[in-house]
């Protein structure tokens, strides 16, 4: 029997520290505005989220800070910006919802990853609150806990 293969990894960059630094709320999948050097560079996935941040401006979603690296193969006629600021593309409701979590709720909104679906560049965000160091350690403690719970549980069912 033939393996099965593996469906391709779509992902081009992911925000490993927003778990860490935030309780995680609700999800959307926003799509860019970008330009073509710009898809080409994620295609190479010369991007960095780990800084970038989301704020509404005027009804409109935008990101900030996330660095898209260009290549050397990048015209030099064309003025490039690595940090320029992203437009993310989302429903008037989706827009809505972030704005009412932002107001009332005292919650941020965080970009969690990258990808593609068939060729178009999506973004995962999330609404969340910030962690205090004591979530923080908590948080760390029942994952070690879990770690060790796994593995004790493992030797038992070896003996």
């Amino acid at each position: 029997m033939a393996k099965k293969k593996k469906a391709p990894d779509n992902t081009i960059a992911r925000n490993r520290r927003a778990s860490h630094d935030y309780l995680l709320g609700e999800t959307f999948e926003a799509g860019l505005a970008l330009q073509g050097w710009e898809v080409k560079s994620m295609r190479e996935s010369k991007v960095t989220l780990s800084d970038a941040y989301i704020i509404l401006h005027q009804g409109e979603a935008w990101l900030h800070s996330c660095h898209i690296a260009s290549l050397n193969t990048t015209s030099t006629h064309n003025v490039i910006e690595n940090s320029r600021n992203k437009k993310l593309l989302l429903h008037q409701a989706e827009l809505n919802k972030l704005h009412d979590a932002m107001d009332k709720g005292g919650f941020t909104i965080i970009p969690l990853s990258l990808y593609w679906i068939r060729n178009l560049v999506k973004l995962k965000i999330a609404t969340g609150k910030g962690k205090k160091l004591h979530d923080k350690r908590a948080s760390e403690k029942s994952k070690q806990w879990d770690k060790d719970k796994s593995r004790i549980m493992k030797e038992s069912r070896n003996d």
